[in-house]
């Protein structure tokens, strides 16, 4: 029986308007379906016109201009019901889910999803069969005292997975995957005995660590920036009084 990094992964990613997750909009999306490592990636992709204006500096990102969007991308509200779908389609079929990062990609599609279907991520998935692996928190808990940044581009590179186009959402969600695949090969003796289900649990509790070693590093040089522990997904801030 192959190791479930050996098996069926599927992938997920997003480019948005900017880094808020609780106001910004995603602009294209990807999934990737592999059934082997050696398998032909089934690719979907979604381009959006959020509705909203895209900053420069986002578009400096990505490249998705505004009348690139206006002219090409399709209303959020059915974008965000196939997307939905699409992953849930999958959590059906018990194939795990990478997102780097995750956190910040399903928030933002849990925040749309509620602002254009009045439905949140859960409706869609049911996040009792929801199985993520998040190549920044495995990476991080794996090699922990590894100097140096970590994302996507720096885990490729340690990896030695190739980044054919970063910041395109098909291109991102390959690479994670990819890295997942290479990660799991590396530390085969330490996953090895545990099953998606397994990690995904561990992975909360890895990632809530992480954050308040990361809010603790933030305290001792003066910034009172905040660090959200939940994973995979944040939840809903409650309504303003």
């Amino acid at each position: 029986m192959p190791c479930w990094y050996e098996g069926p992964l599927a992938a997920f990613d997003t480019e948005t308007t900017g880094i808020d997750v609780e106001q910004d909009r995603i602009v294209s999306a990807a999934l990737v379906v592999q059934s082997a490592p050696a398998a032909v990636p089934r690719i979907s992709r979604w381009l959006v016109n959020p509705g909203v204006p895209v900053p420069e500096e986002a578009i400096a990102v990505h490249g998705l201009t505004q009348d690139l969007l206006n002219r090409e991308g399709r209303w959020p509200a059915p974008v965000m019901e196939e997307v939905a779908r699409a992953l849930a389609a999958q959590t059906a079929a018990d194939t795990p889910l990478v997102v780097m990062n995750a956190p910040f990609d399903l928030t933002l599609l849990d925040r749309e999803l509620r602002r254009h279907r009045a439905k949140a991520l859960a409706d869609y998935l049911g996040f009792g069969s929801l199985c993520v692996l998040d190549p920044r928190v495995l990476d991080k808990h794996l090699d922990r005292y590894r100097k140096g940044r970590r994302t996507l581009a720096d885990l490729c590179a340690h990896y030695e997975v190739v980044l054919s186009a970063a910041h395109d959402a098909a291109a991102d969600a390959v690479a994670a995957l990819e890295v997942v695949r290479a990660l799991g090969r590396r530390f085969a003796a330490r996953l090895d005995p545990l099953s998606p289900a397994e990690l995904h649990t561990r992975q909360a509790v890895w990632h809530a660590a992480q954050a308040r070693g990361l809010q603790s590093w933030f305290a001792q040089n003066g910034s009172d920036e905040a660090v959200d522990p939940a994973w995979p997904l944040r939840p809903e801030l409650p309504a303003a009084a």
